[in-house]
């Protein structure tokens, strides 16, 4: 009987040790193949950037201040696509951050278990809209009464682009601060009240600096998805790449620029075919640096509780 039994504990002992080298093997494999596609991507970026800045002048890429390669007269400056993309991100930040953090905190400190149980999903729905709608939302909807407000404001402009931003970006930092504020201890909230302090004194002043590296960690996170959005800059903002800080104007984005070649009639290797590939390079690394100080910010800013 005892051997049997020591036979049955030894072959589950085998089969878990089996199953734990599958599963090894597999997440090993799944982790190769995003790292390779990571590589293959910046590779190819890389590539064709290269091929690019043999025929234009890195310096005239960053310093020009005119982006006409699709024109007669071409001019390779990417400044107004980087003004385009940083004027809506900001705008879409002016929206979400506030907005954001208000449900946060609603969430975490006032709102009850069931409430939240409600009142989350119904908020992380706003995440599952495509990007498209959100585009023409802006375009139908948000234009004209921005137009009635001031009737300077173009058709196409950046404002407009960056309200609609806002509202898509506005779960993920919702949803990543809420998470942050739920994570801070118990005890602190109740060492503030017994110091007197009000739920919204303790809730700004005691919460929120408690967890202000996952709030912070969510601002860059928002950023970088507002940098990278498509289809509502491409819908709403306009293609008119110039240097502008008023957001009634026209404006293009970097990724509305890459939409535009993409799905024109550009010849495969010309000149302004090579642009998209420029442009997506530098977008990628504006990216990578945004997840790089969202890192740094985290781990220096981040609480350690007992």
């Amino acid at each position: 009987m005892t051997t049997t039994i020591q036979s049955l504990k030894s072959q589950n002992h085998l089969k878990r040790d089996r199953e734990k080298k599958i599963v090894r093997a597999l997440t090993f494999v799944f982790a190769l193949l995003s790292v390779g596609t990571t590589a293959g991507i910046i590779y190819e970026l890389l590539n064709e950037t290269i091929l690019f800045f043999r025929e234009v002048s890195i310096i005239e890429f960053f310093t020009d201040t005119r982006w006409t390669p699709l024109f007669a007269s071409k001019r390779f400056g990417v400044l107004p696509l980087v003004n385009g993309t940083l004027l809506v991100a900001a705008g879409a930040m002016l929206v979400a951050v506030p907005l954001g953090l208000l449900a946060a905190i609603f969430l975490s400190e006032y709102a009850s278990e069931r409430l939240r149980r409600i009142l989350k999903p119904i908020l992380e729905i706003l995440a599952g809209i495509p990007t498209v709608v959100y585009g023409y939302f802006a375009l139908l909807f948000i234009t004209p009464i921005l137009r009635d407000l001031f009737p300077e404001t173009q058709i196409f402009n950046a404002a407009s682009a960056s309200i609609a931003m806002g509202f898509m970006i506005l779960p993920l930092m919702a949803s990543v601060s809420e998470d942050a504020l739920s994570a801070v201890p118990r005890s602190l909230r109740e060492a503030a009240y017994a110091m007197g302090a009000t739920k919204f004194e303790t809730a700004t002043q005691v919460v929120l600096p408690a967890a202000l590296s996952g709030v912070a960690a969510a601002f860059i996170l928002a950023v970088s998805r507002a940098i990278g959005e498509t289809m509502i800059v491409a819908i709403a903002a306009g293609q008119q790449p110039k240097l502008t800080l008023n957001p009634l104007q026209s404006v293009e984005t970097m990724t509305a620029y890459i939409v535009q070649v993409s799905l024109g009639d550009t010849p495969h290797q010309s000149i302004a075919y090579k642009t998209i590939f420029a442009v997506g390079m530098l977008l990628f690394v504006m990216t990578l640096v945004m997840n790089i100080i969202s890192y740094f910010v985290t781990k220096r800013f981040r609480e350690k509780y007992e």
